[in-house]
């Protein structure tokens, strides 16, 4: 199974842009150190998912970062990402994981301590799990589920765990100190003013 070397996993939202162009935001992004972007923009059509794809994965390599595409494994292969974001209503992870082959690296989005026993056991890479803290894309669905709950998810599976949903720089501390692998983000670098000093400033956090 691959496993994932980077800390920050950038997940695109161009609606969250301001205006800007995505891919500018997403090029200053990687200009700042990020080393792994999902792309997820489930609105997209196929062709225009596929389109948009193949040119964040030229500026990912550019900049010697991976390419994870959210859900679509058809688009992933198309383009030769590294990987593929599971969501709940994704493909299995073991019939994912016979398309994609063994050296893909394949992540799965988790809400409970359920859903994250489960990936681990059909042979996930990582997980993500949140919302951690609040954030207004998640209001809907509920409370966020708190530092407890992530930390009973980390005493429970042994594959990497990001956490997601609301994190900005000054949770950092707390997310490193319980032990997880990363972070993912959206509007914290998607939605800043000057999103390469913002990547550059949360990579050294987790370093750090």
């Amino acid at each position: 199974m691959p496993t994932p070397t980077f800390d920050l996993y950038l997940v695109t939202d161009r609606t969250q842009t301001g205006g800007r162009d995505p891919l500018v935001v997403l090029e200053q992004a990687l200009a700042g150190g990020v080393k792994a972007v999902q792309l997820r923009e489930k609105d997209l059509s196929g062709k225009a998912l596929f389109e948009l794809a193949e040119k964040t994965r030229r500026l990912c390599d550019r900049y010697q970062a991976l390419l994870l595409i959210n859900d679509r494994i058809d688009v992933a292969l198309a383009v030769d990402a590294a990987g593929v974001q599971l969501t709940g209503v994704s493909l299995p992870v073991d019939v994912a994981r016979g398309l994609l082959g063994p050296q893909k690296l394949l992540g799965t989005s988790t809400h409970s301590l359920e859903e994250a026993r489960r990936a681990q056991k059909d042979g996930a890479d990582f997980i993500l799990f949140g919302p951690v803290y609040f954030t207004p894309s998640k209001a809907a669905f509920g409370a966020p589920q708190g530092l407890q709950a992530l930390k009973k998810i980390l005493e429970n599976v042994v594959i990497p765990v990001y956490a997601i949903g609301g994190i900005k720089a000054e949770h950092i501390a707390d997310l490193r100190s319980l032990g997880v692998r990363g972070v993912a983000l959206i509007s914290a670098i998607i939605g800043a003013a000057d999103p390469k000093e913002t990547a550059a400033s949360l990579v050294c956090l987790l370093e750090g």
